[in-house]
């Protein structure tokens, strides 16, 4: 039975989709079947791993106009891709009975053929992202270090814990990441140190150093595994997958 894992943070530029690809490679790469799913209307995670060709989305299989149809990236690895019709969903769906489970039951079919699936949550915390908390056992928020990124959290622990009380019971925190670290910055230190006092165990001992290559890999459609293998950013990822493969 596949575990469901949702990085979320409803700041943008924070490193999500980032992220949930490298993660989503590098449980591949340790031979671990994995779905990856797309559920923001930029569709970043999308053109990250070079996915062009396509028919079923997270738009029309949510709304089941199609069944979950996933495009395979390599042996291990398959994403199910967004579209910006996405960005209609919560309108479209207001008045749907049970909305808050539609991602739930759409994946109900496929946990048994997966080790993991990957949400990568759009950077709002509207019903895409309630759906997605609603079916994650685990979620992740990926971090900048900056006092702002913490002043951020609040809003979206809040959403969190009444998601679940209400919605999923079984929901639980994975952890905190964070991203774009740079350990000669005395603000990103302060800020590790807040988020490590407040959090505890919770925060990953795993950070995501600046690295170039990060931002480079998604234009060149492939992961930062094999876009630029001995770089600081695979090795950092890496590392963040073997903590979350523990949990």
């Amino acid at each position: 039975m596949g575990k469901i894992i949702a990085f979320i943070n409803q700041k943008g530029g924070v490193g999500k989709t980032t992220t949930t690809a490298s993660v989503a490679s590098g449980m591949a790469h340790l031979g671990l079947k994995t779905l990856a799913i797309d559920l923001d209307a930029q569709c970043n995670l999308t053109t990250s791993f070079g996915v062009t060709d396509f028919r079923a989305n997270t738009y029309n299989t949510l709304k089941g106009e199609l069944g979950l149809e996933s495009t395979k990236i390599d042996e291990h690895l398959a994403i199910l891709p967004s579209s910006v019709d996405l960005s209609a969903f919560e309108l479209e769906m207001s008045a749907e009975p049970g909305k808050e489970y539609l991602l739930k039951e759409l994946l109900e079919s496929v946990l048994d053929q997966y080790d993991y699936i990957l949400l990568d949550c759009s950077p709002n915390l509207g019903l895409v992202s309630i759906n997605a908390l609603t079916t994650a056992d685990l979620y992740i928020i990926p971090l900048l270090p900056h006092h702002l990124s913490i002043q951020g959290l609040t809003k979206l622990l809040e959403i969190t814990d009444k998601v679940k009380k209400r919605l999923n019971p079984g929901l639980e925190m994975g952890g905190i990441v964070l991203t774009q670290y740079n350990n000669r910055k005395v603000l990103h230190r302060d800020i590790a140190q807040v988020v490590q006092e407040h959090f505890g165990q919770k925060l990953f001992k795993t950070v995501i150093r600046e690295n170039i290559s990060l931002a480079e890999a998604p234009s060149s459609g492939t992961d930062i595994f094999q876009y630029a293998p001995k770089s600081n950013g695979a090795e950092d990822y890496l590392n963040l997958t073997k903590e979350i493969i523990k949990l």
